[in-house]
Order: structure tokens, then sequence, then C-alpha cells
């Protein structure tokens, strides 16, 4: 009778000892959530910048050191570029918008005021005052404690973008040594594979962040030449709203043509229409030529995936977790591709052929079992 128990108590203190370990691995992980969401973010910069190292290695007498410096100054360079030539232009424009947005309210009240309903013209009253107060808010005296949770926020972004940055120079010089650390807990028969895996999943994950960043610096540079020729104010920093809010996903289009449609309307209605109209036009062919063209060849999973990723990201992470669902949804894809018994044919539905021909018969037949061949015939 002792003998019975003892192995079902073994087994039970193990079970609730797993248990426990994985309830505190879930608990970390939230605990942390922060930190793990900064980590992926890294990888992510890592994996992109990985293949431009080992260009420059090929094509100069660098190390692997010298070739992510050099990659880093370059980095630092653009920056300063754009602190010195586009900030100040595009932080004038926004002045001179934000300048001009009392005055386009008040006309705006002035039209609603004179509408029939009373209910619509409060409506559109009670509308742009809340616009007023996003846009334009009442000038008041700094609190002190607003003061500090600000000075706060910048030195957390600042900590939080440095630390990437030390990640992602850190990731790309011990990646080998990593590999090899990790892949040496699995059997030496499931290495080769893993390590397959894992660089096609980086490889992967690489390729969306630069085609993200090809479709932000393509829309900006689409609706700023545009908005240019309509002589749009600030057009400039509309451009690179609309280049910012292309990264992200499902209302990162609407989130940018706002903006846009506000200020045209400060000109004119009609100018206001205008814009709308180019903004859907460029979205279309954006979204019907270069997103299938870019991610096709960048993220290579289907539409409905992405789709897919992108609501339950959206669901359980809200704007980030959307943000992230499409490469962690590419990883996946690959884990469970390679999964798959691949050389064994999958039989075809024999209802989803219309008219197969001879040549699709004898495929469909050999990939039947030997049973379900010879009923076939």
């Amino acid at each position: 009778m002792r003998s019975d128990i003892t192995p079902w108590a073994i087994r039970g203190m193990g079970l609730s000892l797993g248990a426990l370990t994985v309830f505190g691995l879930v608990q970390l992980g939230i605990a942390a959530g922060g930190v793990l969401l900064l980590f992926f973010v890294s990888i992510l910069f890592a994996s992109a910048l990985a293949p431009i190292v080992g260009w420059l290695r090929d094509r100069l007498p660098l190390g692997r050191v010298g070739a992510i410096l050099v990659v880093y100054l370059s980095f630092f360079v653009v920056m300063l570029a754009m602190a010195f030539i586009v900030l100040p232009a595009a932080i004038g424009q926004a002045g001179r918008i934000v300048a001009s947005l009392p005055h386009f309210f008040d006309q705006v009240r002035a039209w609603a005021a004179d509408l029939r309903p009373v209910a619509l013209s409060t409506s559109i009253t009670a509308l742009v005052d809340s616009a007023q107060t996003i846009f334009v808010p009442a000038p008041a005296p700094p609190d002190a404690e607003e003061v500090v949770e600000v000075g706060a926020a910048v030195a957390e972004a600042a900590v939080s973008f440095f630390t990437m940055l030390a990640i992602v120079f850190f990731w790309l010089i011990e990646h080998a040594r990593l590999q090899r650390y990790a892949l040496a807990y699995l059997p030496a028969e499931r290495r080769a594979g893993a390590r397959d895996a894992w660089n096609e999943i980086e490889n992967r994950l690489g390729l969306w962040v630069r085609g993200q960043l090809i479709l932000m610096a393509a829309m900006g540079v689409a609706t700023g030449i545009a908005y240019t020729l309509l002589g749009l104010p600030g057009a400039l920093v509309l451009g690179l709203i609309a280049a910012l809010t292309e990264a992200v996903p499902i209302v990162g289009p609407l989130l940018g043509a706002i903006p846009a449609v506000l200020v045209a309307a400060t000109v004119s209605p009609e100018l206001a229409l205008v814009v709308a109209v180019i903004y859907v036009v460029l979205q279309l062919v954006e979204g019907s030529v270069l997103v299938p063209l870019v991610m096709r060849n960048t993220i290579g999973i289907s539409p409905l995936l992405v789709l897919a990723s992108l609501l339950i990201g959206g669901a359980v992470g809200g704007i980030v977790g959307a943000f992230l669902a499409v490469p962690v949804a590419a990883a996946i894809e690959i884990v469970l591709s390679r999964l798959q018994a691949r050389d064994i044919r999958v039989a075809q539905d024999p209802s989803a052929i219309e008219s197969p021909d001879e040549e699709t018969s004898e495929e469909l037949e050999e990939s039947l079992p030997d049973g379900a061949r010879a009923a076939a015939r």
C-alpha cells in the first residue's frame, strides 16, 4: 500500500511544482512587460540592421564592431541633420497652423449657429469645442506636478532609447555565441533545424521592419509632395505626421488624414474635400499596389493571417499589440511550417476541383491511402 502511494505523491509534487513554476514565470513576464517589449523591439531593429552590417563588412576592411559603429554613426548623422534642418521648419509650420485654428473654430461656430434643427447646431458646436480643447488648449500657468511628470517621461524615453541602442549593439556582436549557447540545450539531431528556424525568423523580422520603413517613407513623401502642390499650409509637418501614423495598424491612415483635412478646412471647404480625396487615392494605391508588393516580398504571410493577427493583437495589447502582431504571427507561422509533415502530400478535396484533368486526377490518386486509391479507381 505504501509503495503504491509514494509514486503518486511524487508525481503530485512534481505537477504542483511545475504549475507553480509556470505561474511564477507568467507573473514575472507580466511584471517585466515593459522590459520584454523593449527587448523585443530591440531584436526587431537588430534583425533589420544585421544585413546592413554584413554588407559593410563585405565591402570595407572592418570588423563586426567597426561596421556596427559605422551604422550607428550614420544614424546619428541623419538624426542631427533632421534636428537642424527638418525639425525647425516643421515646428515653425506647426506653430502657424495652431495659430490659425482659433479663427477657424470661430468661423465654424458662427456657421453652425444658423443650422436647423437646433440639435444639429448644438452637436456641431460641441464637437468644435472638443476639437479646440484638444488642438488649442487654453493657456494656463505650468503646474509643478505636470512639469515633473513631463520631465520624468522625457527622461524615461531617453533612457529607453539608449538602452535599446545598447541591446541592439550587443545582440549584433554576441548573436552567434548566444545562438550556440541556446541551441546547446537541444538534442544534437535537432540543432540544425532549430538554427535554420531561428535564422529564418530573424530574417523575416528584419524584412518586416525594412518594409514598414519603406511604407512610411513612401507615404510621407507622397503626401508631402501632394500637399505642397496644393499649397496646403504646413505641408512638411503634415507629411511627417502621415509618415509616422502609417506605422499605426488599422487606424493609422485615419489618424494621418485628420490633421491634413482640418488644416485644409482653415483655407476653404473645397480644399479640404480635395485633400480628403487625394488622401483616399493615395491609400488605395498604397493598399492595392505598394503594401502587397512590399509585404509579399518581406513578411511572406497571407493577408488573412495579417488581418487576423492585427485584430487579435489589437484586442490583447491595443495599438502596441497590433503593431507587434504581424512579426509575431510571422515567427509563429515559420515554427508551425517546420512542424508540418511536408514530405507527406495532403490529399486535395475532390469537390474543390471543377474540371480536373488526367494529370491532376493521377496526382490526387497518388496522395490517397492504398484503400482509398482502390476505391477511387
